[in-house]
């Protein structure tokens, strides 16, 4: 069931998000993007809440800043393990802490860490992020905030990435959303529409190129929200050059360049005719749920149905088809693809009007393994078309097997319903030279169905290549991927670096070639080499992106050894998320530790993995109390170390530690509690090496650890006794140099 990404407590009660403000400024088709969230803890004790939301797959997350009363934080990026070990740290001593991080799996699930807010205390984090906006069918761009978060499906072996997503119920959302857009055109605005209610258009300009619209007040942010921008000329090339800041790794100009190739063809073309469609469709149970929050009585299934019945009905005859259902088994119409005539058509149809979401999970790697695994039928290029609500959690393994079979096929998706993963639409399009599309109601099904299905039916670009037209000293180094597909009036984003320019007016071109049918076909630009004055670093942000994500994607095809490497200093230099990567701000202004214990935000299942709550370095934090408990014992223990922090402690200390919460609280005084520290001596005696002493040292910590976490009330009654334990421990000078214990 799709669950908006609000924070439910423990029992069930909203967490101290209040409100949401976003600032959108829209710069012909780049939006950048800055979301506040204001928090609010009125418990009597410390908080630490965690906020699972989803992003823009496309997006580049750049900015992370929070504020805690008068005082400002503006985290840095670091590696994703260091930030998380800062983290913790941070709110292990009792401070302050924002953690903002990428999912490993999936680019558009982030995952917002606040730690150690105090009672009555206030902060808010705004998060930046900048992304292009995508062309619709009916040329309108696309601005989408997404705030539904469907469950993602997770194999077995996997973890899940929304087994955290709280439970908000629609209409329960405790806090509200404010949304103003400024827009600034190269073209005249014609409209701008929207799937909620807006304010009136309001125009700054003679000619209506800036404009300004906002969510109408009291909006609450239960669903997505999508703008729908209206340009009088949507479909003008561009380039824009955009400076650097001295002393980056982004210093030079950034070129973004903009085609809208026009690709004419001879209606009789042999591909009209011809082609293998092979339509593969999500039955998984959640397909089942309303397409929509105001439109109840269709379901993304019955809207997979209609989109599936309208493609089959416009398949050109002569061509090939078939037709797979996949949730947690998969099935198709036919055992192999069969020639579309009127009665295999018929025959799909009546299939077709029976389909429903009764397939359990959503299984989407074996049904591709089953497609690429049979042979493509000769002059019927392979067109593979995926209907889905995008709810699956390995989405990275999907795209990767997609990008490897990109040389016999095209993919387009189709993403049903508000909270589809855009990581997986986008992802598998783009991997698979297709294109995306998503259905989020009925009345603009059709047209994005047609132009897909026309997208399918053009005969493929050959021979793709950018030629610049520059003077010598100029030298130009490309960003994003080289361009693999191109299809009618289909906007075609590339971002490029270009290093020697002087300060003068330097004029030059850049062109786009390509072969269609053995047709040569160009669009140039022309260029004028001095970059705006603009310090807004956009284009440098959405460039470095697209290299992280290109970089990424060699990390997984494993036939690059640095390029993760490049990626982490890549996105560290240009303040840019990856996957490896995370913001972290911690706020060292505050001298005094926050007291008390912390309640942490969590479900039940993840609060239930935490293990042993200790206070062994006074720490507030249950999570960081475990963290540097775990730490302790894996510095010199055995086994895996994987964690984290790149540490794990044996698997048998891991059960000693569960066996010692298990126990609880036993009743009794400090007599009872000496007893219960020594009846775990023999066990831990087995876990570590032989040495005796090794084996003392180690019963005193974990016994002390184990007092400071379930005793802490009764501190008085145990603290001299503690005290003089861990100062027998630190004299144990070669225990001591192993674990660099410190007073």
């Amino acid at each position: 069931m799709a669950t908006t990404c609000g924070l439910r407590t423990l029992k069930n009660e909203p967490v101290p998000l209040k409100s949401v403000s976003v600032e959108v400024d829209v710069q012909g088709h780049v939006a950048s993007v800055n979301s506040t969230l204001q928090y609010e803890n009125q418990e009597s004790n410390p908080v630490e809440a965690i906020f699972i939301f989803p992003m823009d797959s496309n997006a580049a997350v750049y900015r992370f800043l929070a504020r805690i009363g008068d005082v400002e934080i503006e985290a840095q990026v670091r590696e994703k393990e260091k930030a998380k070990e800062e983290y913790d740290d941070a709110i292990s001593s009792g401070q302050e802490a924002f953690l903002l991080e990428e999912s490993d799996e999936s680019s558009d699930v982030f995952r917002l860490s606040v730690g150690s807010l105090p009672p009555g205390q206030t902060a808010s984090v705004t998060v930046g992020y900048v992304s292009e906006l995508a062309v619709q069918a009916d040329h309108a761009l696309r601005f989408c905030l997404p705030a539904v978060l469907n469950p993602r499906y997770t194999p077995a072996g996997s973890k899940s990435l929304t087994a955290e997503v709280p439970g908000a119920r629609a209409g329960d959302v405790p806090y509200t959303l404010s949304l103003t857009m400024d827009i600034y055109s190269p073209s005249s605005i014609q409209s701008v529409e929207s799937n909620c209610p807006l304010t009136p258009l309001e125009f700054f300009s003679q000619d209506k190129t800036q404009a300004k619209v906002s969510l109408s007040p009291g909006h609450q942010f239960d669903r997505d929200v999508e703008l729908l921008l209206y340009y009088s000329e949507p479909h003008q090339p561009m380039a824009i050059l955009e400076a650097g800041q001295p002393g980056s790794l982004m210093g030079d100009t950034v070129a973004m360049l903009s085609f809208y190739p026009e690709i004419h063809v001879e209606k009789s073309s042999p591909m009209m005719s011809s082609g293998e469609f092979i339509f593969l469709v999500d039955r998984s149970g959640s397909m089942g749920c309303p397409l929509n929050r105001s439109n109840d009585n269709e379901s993304r299934i019955s809207s997979a149905r209609d989109t599936l019945l309208l493609l089959l009905k416009s398949l050109p005859l002569g061509c090939y088809f078939n037709i797979y259902g996949f949730g947690s088994h998969h099935e198709s119409f036919f055992p192999e693809s069969v020639e579309y005539t009127q009665t295999t058509m018929e025959t799909a149809l009546n299939k077709v009007k029976s389909m429903q979401a009764d397939f359990g999970g959503t299984e989407i790697l074996p049904p591709l393994q089953n497609i690429y695994s049979k042979p493509c039928l000769p002059s019927h290029p392979r067109q593979l078309f995926l209907f889905t609500d995008g709810g699956v959690g390995n989405t990275k393994a999907v795209v990767d097997l997609v990008k490897r079979y990109a040389h016999s096929h095209r993919c387009f998706t189709f993403g049903i319903g508000e909270g589809a993963s855009s990581a997986l639409v986008n992802g598998m399009a783009e991997g698979g030279s297709g294109h995306p599309q998503f259905i989020t109601g009925s009345e603009r099904m059709q047209p994005k169905v047609m132009q897909s299905l026309q997208y399918a039916l053009n005969p493929v670009a050959k021979d793709i290549a950018m030629k610049w037209n520059i003077p010598a000293e100029v030298s130009v180094t490309p960003l994003s991927p080289p361009v693999n597909v191109l299809f009618n009036l289909k906007r075609v984003i590339q971002y490029f670096q270009l290093t020697g320019q002087n300060a003068s007016n330097m004029s030059g071109s850049v062109s786009l070639h390509y072969i269609v049918e053995d047709k040569p076909f160009e669009n140039k630009i022309s260029l004028n080499l001095k970059p705006d004055a603009d310090n807004s670093m956009l284009l440098h942000r959405l460039g470095a992106r697209k290299a992280i994500v290109d970089l990424e994607g060699k990390v997984r095809e494993g036939d690059d050894k640095s390029a993760k490497e490049r990626a982490v200093e890549l996105s560290i230099q240009s303040g840019v998320s990856s996957s490896y990567t995370a913001f972290i701000g911690v706020n060292r202004e505050n001298k005094e530790p926050v007291q008390g214990p912390l309640l942490s935000r969590v479900p039940a299942a993840t609060a239930a993995a935490l293990g042993v709550c200790a206070r062994f370095f006074k720490a507030p934090s249950d999570r960081g109390r475990q963290k540097r408990a775990y730490d302790t014992v894996s510095r010199a223990s055995p086994g895996p170390r994987a964690s984290c922090v790149g540490l794990q402690p044996a698997k048998e200390t891991k059960l000693i530690f569960k066996k010692m919460t298990v126990s609880g609280n036993p009743k009794g005084d400090t007599v009872h509690w000496v007893d219960v520290y020594c009846n775990y001596t023999k066990n831990i005696c087995c876990v570590f090496p032989p040495q005796p002493e090794f084996s003392s040292v180690w019963a005193t910590v974990l016994a002390v650890l184990w007092l400071h976490g379930y005793k802490a009330e009764s501190r008085d009654e145990w603290q001299f006794v503690a005290k003089k334990a861990m100062t027998w421990v630190r004299a144990q000078s070669e225990f001591v140099a192993n674990l660099g214990l410190r007073e």
